[in-house]
């Protein structure tokens, strides 16, 4: 069914028509003022526009249908809420437009809709009730056309920006440029250009709430402005993608022609072939196992039959590049000389005399025993203490490449294994690609820092590295990329790692550890007139006889400004000396320069580190520990504090729940021999005890500090000081008992260090003095505890009228 408008009528045949169309509908007559409301969703319309309206509700129906039949205009407005069916005022857009009807069809499929121009904006005032169609009382507004400079320009701007954005779109027809470059006013442009956009509802409803021109051209300008970048990138993708296949085509049609001209001249398959040829005498002379042999010969001939100019080309040149690439060879077996590689190791290395020995016997069962199953070295120790370079010269010792592998960080199984081939930029893992670096299977490959290997989603690391440390499984490693057996036994490998805990115990049990302990002060010393010296010399361009640096200098740097197992720190010192020197050297202010100990604040700034031992234990309630971490040992107070309260026990500065026990069966204990150390026991309940450990910020844990915690608690109680040049170790029962604990040495080398000289250690520990060194043994004075009660008789002071601990 298709309506049309009927013909024009006077305006009083009009007025007097449409009251008799609508008392004719049933319907009461429309006050001048109302309008025939149709709610529409997600569409808005503009004055001047033409727009189709698809409308569904029974209401609109009959609201649309009665404005044909009385040639009444209706108000198109835009509903907040689309999914609304029977919208009140507070679900409609308060602006909305007048428009006529052009014409209303309905199709065979029931659908109604109507063709509609808008004419102007109105405002709903009210919805009036009695009608079956939605009507309300509106009020038209009024747009009065703005001029001036301001709108002008802004006109201009706008037609500017619309003429290009249909310069942009290829759909675009001419029409609608013609009427873009034929719009009279601002007014009807912004509402043209505002109706052709591709935004959503709710920003052209802000359009057309817009009542000021200048407000309404700045937003359309706004958004027209977004939507014309998008459109020039869009446009730019569009010409690189064009010009890339372009360039595609162009090189593929080049390619054929330089076959074809190659061809003719019969330079290209005599190229081919020698290049094959030259591939297939390189695997013969890789002397391949016949395995690995078969499946080159094979790629080999896949590459033969394939166009250069392919993708799968290029990939399995590379893969046999790789296979031809990697030592197949066997190495040659070689003589070790213990004598030599004892020479080698001691002008390498100073001190560390048990992990000479046990390297020394490591080569010495090589020698006998070559093709024997040797144990995997695991050197483990605190940083900057030589484990890679003790790596370097075992492999110096026997006369082999060194290839180091880091594993820190390494969180992918890819990288041990190798990628598989149809992966694009696959490649093998990092021991094939270090064994290719050295060239031969005979070499000594370091796997550094094995403790921070990590597992994450692409498998663990780990788990990939325990073929490759097994003796019984490496001779058939199989990387994922080559996808062939590989024999890694006769590779000697070597790991190093500064903690344990953090090597999963299967691949734990495949190594032997050697433990490198820290340094001493003389052996520090010893090694920076010996190495570190003539490094950094070497390095910051010094001579020999233009710089001298005394033995007094050495000690305080490494006293005063390094506080470290290894020596790391004390070669940075010694660089920022050296670079000091050189400054003034190439000034020419100076020729050459002795350093002492008094020269070194001017150079290094105050001391970095000074004993704390007299200041921390001045007072009653404080105790010297000892500590293990990861880096060597350490000192740790014990800080105790009590005041008034109801018994309480207050623990802080990061302490794990294994140290807070112990802090817990400290107090128990003290409490239980409060008679034998002079104690009130009322006390405990009158008081709240506060134990703080310095150094908030690191977490602490472990049993090792209760004698410490006992210590500092029993001074506490008792008012008597505990002796500043003495530090303890131990795990207590509630027995009194003093347990082992581990650690010993790097604990005994701390103390050293800070300049303690009594150490008290568990009865227990006495056969673990065997590995701390001389130096350490003559230096200190050991006492070893059986219960606390000998450590009380040993470390606090007695005061008068004190009752004396039973022996």
């Amino acid at each position: 069914m298709q309506l049309e408008k009927p013909h024009s009528q006077t305006a009083g045949e009009s007025a007097a028509a449409n009251t008799a169309a609508d008392s004719a509908g049933g319907a009461p007559a429309l006050p001048e003022d109302a309008l025939i409301l149709v709610p529409v969703r997600n569409t808005v319309l503009f004055p001047g526009m033409i727009l189709p309206i698809t409308v569904g509700r029974g209401s609109s129906i009959a609201g649309a249908q009665q404005a044909v039949k009385a040639d009444r205009p209706i108000g198109i407005v835009l509903q907040r809420d689309p999914e609304a069916d029977q919208p009140g005022i507070d679900e409609l857009c308060v602006v909305g437009t007048i428009a006529n009807v052009l014409r209303y069809v309905t199709t065979p499929d029931g659908a109604h809709h109507v063709i509609c121009q808008g004419q102007r904006r109105f405002r709903v005032v009210e919805l009036l009730e009695g009608y079956p169609y939605m009507v309300a009382r509106v009020g038209r507004i009024e747009e009065p056309e703005a001029s001036g400079k301001e709108i002008e320009a802004r006109f201009m701007q706008l037609k500017e920006r619309a003429l290009e954005v249909l310069q942009l779109m290829p759909q675009a027809s001419q029409e609608l440029v013609g009427a873009v470059q034929n719009a009279a006013s601002a007014g009807t442009l912004a509402d043209m250009v505002a109706s052709l956009m591709d935004i959503k509802a709710p920003e052209k409803q802000k359009l057309l709430e817009s009542i000021d021109l200048q407000r309404r051209l700045d937003g359309v300008l706004e958004l027209l402005a977004q939507r014309l970048e998008v459109l020039r990138l869009s446009h730019e993708i569009d010409e690189r993608t064009k010009a890339s296949m372009d360039e595609r085509q162009r090189e593929y049609l080049l390619r054929e022609q330089l076959k074809s001209i190659q061809k003719e001249l019969g330079e290209g398959e005599e190229g081919s072939a020698a290049e094959i040829a030259e591939l297939r005498q390189a695997i013969a002379d890789a002397q391949m196992p016949e395995e690995v042999d078969k499946q080159a010969s094979k790629e080999l001939k896949r590459l033969e039959r394939m166009s250069d100019g392919s993708s799968e080309y290029s990939m399995v040149r590379a893969y046999l590049d790789w296979l031809i690439e990697v030592p197949w060879k066997a190495p040659e077996t070689g003589t070790i000389d213990i004598a030599e590689a004892r020479r080698i190791l001691g002008e390498d290395h100073y001190g560390l005399e048990i992990v000479k020995k046990r390297i020394l016997e490591f080569l010495a069962v090589r020698k006998l025993n070559p093709d024997g199953h040797g144990p995997i070295l695991c050197f483990v120790g605190p940083p900057g203490v030589g484990k890679t370079s003790l790596g370097q010269s075992i492999a110096r010792a026997l006369g082999r490449k060194f290839v180091r592998v880091s594993l820190g960080g390494v969180h992918d199984e890819a990288e041990i294994r190798g990628h598989r081939r149809t992966y694009i930029g696959a490649l093998p893992g990092n021991i094939i690609q270090a064994l290719k670096k050295a060239g031969t299977r005979g070499c000594v490959m370091m796997l550094d820092e094995i403790d921070k290997v990590g597992a994450g989603i692409h498998g663990d690391p780990s788990s990939a590295l325990l073929e490759v440390l097994d003796p019984e499984q490496n001779n058939t490693f199989r990387d994922n990329y080559l996808a062939v057996p590989y024999d890694l036994s006769r590779v000697l490998f070597i790991t190093t790692a500064n903690v344990l805990d953090t090597i999963p115990g299967p691949l734990r049990d495949r190594m032997e550890i050697v433990h490198l302990p820290g340094y001493t002060q003389e052996e520090k010393l010893e090694i920076a007139r010996r190495y570190l010296l003539k490094r950094q010399f070497g390095e910051n361009g010094l001579a020999p006889e233009q710089l001298e640096i005394s033995d007094a200098a050495l000690a305080a740097i490494i006293g005063d400004y390094t506080r470290e197992a290894g020596v790391r720190a004390l070669e940075r010192q010694i660089g920022a000396v050296c670079r000091r020197i050189a400054v003034k050297i190439a000034e020419g202010a100076i020729t050459q320069a002795k350093i002492e100990a008094s020269d070194l604040a001017d150079i290094l700034g105050p001391a970095k580190f000074e004993s704390e031992l007299a200041l921390r234990t001045s007072m009653p309630g404080v105790a010297t520990g000892l500590a293990w971490t990861p880096v060597g040992g350490d000192i740790l107070f014990i800080e105790a504090s009590k005041n008034a309260g109801g018994g309480k026990l207050i623990l802080t500065g990061q302490l794990g729940d294994v140290m807070k026990e112990s802090a817990q069966a400290a107090l128990t204990l003290v409490k239980s021999r409060a008679a034998s150390l002079g104690i009130d026991a009322a006390e405990f309940e009158r008081v709240d005890v506060h134990v703080h450990v310095p150094a908030g910020a690191i977490p602490k844990d472990g049993p090792s500090a209760g004698v410490a915690m006992f210590i500092a608690l029993a001074s506490l109680f008792t008012g008597r000081k505990v002796h500043a040049d003495t530090a303890m170790t131990g795990e207590i029962s509630l027995r009194g008992l003093v347990l082992p604990v581990g650690g010993i040495k790097e604990k005994v080398l701390a103390a050293m260090r800070a300049g303690i000289g009594r150490v008290m250690l568990p009865a227990r520990n006495r056969k673990d003095l065997e590995e701390v060194p001389d130096e350490a043994k003559k230096k200190l004075e050991f006492v070893f505890l059986e219960d606390v009660d000998d450590a009380v008789r040993t470390v606090m002071e007695a005061n008068a009228g004190a009752p004396a601990v039973p022996s």
